[in-house]
């Protein structure tokens, strides 16, 4: 063989070598970008259903600081963005995301010049027990335990209502800044700017992480029941993002509904709360086809409806009615549900008692979201000539300007009476001013048949 042979043979290996090499790096790299792909997924689903039950843990061995476990929860969250993509996901991710945090937690308190004598004995319990190296699963009476201290916590009567139902929303609802804003119509920076103020507030003041004594209770039970409420909206409607329910969250409010109930037999508006919670919650199975479109509530199949749950939700409203004291906000909420819930086909749906609810409703707690579910009874009632009468007053006032509800409401109202351009201009709208994406899709999808009407 040649030495000019030799040396194309030479450097053909050569090549060759080389494009397998390209070829290997490329297929590591879109492996590498796949694992990193799974893990944000994973990490971003754990959070949405475990973070409530992390930060109530680390809270409780932070001996209450919940920022400071706010701040570890974000650490392990960041470490799992680094190792899982490597290591790949555990078995069980909140328990391994609670470990990192609590191992973080032991090496800060260690590294500091001067050591609290009280973290000291929590790092050194923490050691011994073998906790910061386990992986084992929830204890599920103890973080129950801990998500309840965690929402009292959160509405200590140091804070404000509105820093209140914020920090709630944000630490055991694990909703988002914009998440909350939008939901109470306020810019973002007012939602984050009560949120750092409340974490310092309970810091300053040393509230214990800790439930209340019972004679304790009244005081925090408005906040309490307030927050729940909002966080099982959260589930049952989204402010945003691509599902069109989060029944994960619901069950979660729901869950520490039925528990403050327990604690306060006697307040009937726990048990009214509870009651709504259960009629909603008992319509999930038919509120989503199997492709994720929403459904109308007068187009449900109420075959679906959890009839078990339907009778449970009776069962707390009667329970409430039993007190004596009559039926306040969740209360009526509750029995507008139920004449919903008891009716077996729509046409069958007691809407002069609904109307009649609502007005109750408006007196006792008046609000524009109160206002505009009465033009929607009023619709179903006496026709939308009189609904569009008070949608219109609504829109006067400007008190739900950005609120997506009043024009879909609305264009729904001037289809039904003939105005088919400027219902769809109204459903239009409300797409672009909602942040659920199948909500979006689907205002979309009846101005769209509107349009070819």
């Amino acid at each position: 063989m040649s030495e000019r042979g030799a040396d194309a043979s030479d450097i053909a290996t050569t090549e060759t070598s080389a494009d397998a090499a390209v070829d290997s790096d490329a297929t590591s790299e879109v492996a590498r970008a796949d694992a990193a792909g799974r893990a944000r997924r994973a990490v971003a689903a754990v959070w949405r259903i475990e973070s409530a039950r992390i930060v109530a843990t680390l809270a409780r061995f932070a001996a209450g600081d919940v920022e400071q476990a706010e701040d570890l929860a974000q650490e392990a969250l960041l470490e799992a963005l680094r190792q899982w993509p490597v290591d790949g996901i555990p078995s069980n991710p909140g328990a391994w995301l609670t470990t990192v945090a609590k191992r973080r937690a032991i090496d800060t308190w260690r590294r500091r010049e001067r050591l609290d004598a009280r973290y000291a004995t929590i790092a050194h319990d923490l050691e011994q027990r073998g906790e910061a190296a386990s992986d084992r699963g929830w204890d599920p009476d103890t973080i129950d335990d801990d998500v309840l201290r965690l929402v009292f916590v959160s509405c200590h009567p140091v804070l404000s209502r509105e820093a209140q139902v914020a920090l709630t929303l944000r630490v055991v609802g694990g909703l988002t800044s914009e998440e909350i804003a939008r939901a109470f119509l306020v810019p973002v920076a007012t939602v984050q700017q009560r949120i750092v103020r409340a974490k310092k507030t309970l810091t300053a003041a040393a509230v214990p992480f800790e439930v209340p004594e019972p004679q304790d209770y009244p005081a925090r039970l408005g906040s309490v029941l307030s927050v729940l409420y909002l966080v099982f909206n959260e589930g049952y409607l989204p402010a945003s993002g691509e599902h069109w329910v989060r029944p994960d969250v619901a069950a979660e409010a729901l869950r520490l509904a039925r528990v403050v109930a327990a604690l306060m037999p006697r307040e009937p508006e726990a048990h009214g709360l509870v009651a709504l919670m259960e009629f909603h919650a008992s319509r999930f199975a038919a509120r989503v086809g199997p492709d994720g479109v929403p459904i109308p509530l007068d187009e449900q199949d109420r075959t679906r409806w959890d009839r078990a749950q339907i009778e449970r939700g009776r069962a707390a409203l009667a329970h409430a009615d039993r007190i004596g004291r009559g039926r306040a906000s969740y209360g009526l909420q509750a029995a507008i549900a139920e004449c919903h819930a008891v009716a077996a086909r729509p046409e069958d749906t007691d809407w002069a008692r609904i109307v009649m609810l609502y007005e109750a409703l408006g007196r006792i707690a008046p609000s524009p979201v109160v206002e505009l579910n009465r033009a929607v009874a009023v619709a179903m009632s006496t026709g939308p000539a009189s609904a569009l009468r008070i949608l219109d007053d609504l829109a006067r006032a400007g008190r739900l300007a950005g609120y997506p509800g009043l024009p879909a409401v609305r264009g729904e109202v001037l289809a039904r009476l003939g105005r088919t351009q400027e219902a769809r201009g109204e459903l239009t709208t409300a797409a672009r001013l909602t942040g659920n994406e199948r909500e979006r899709a689907a205002l979309l999808e009846r101005a769209a048949a509107l349009g070819s009407a």
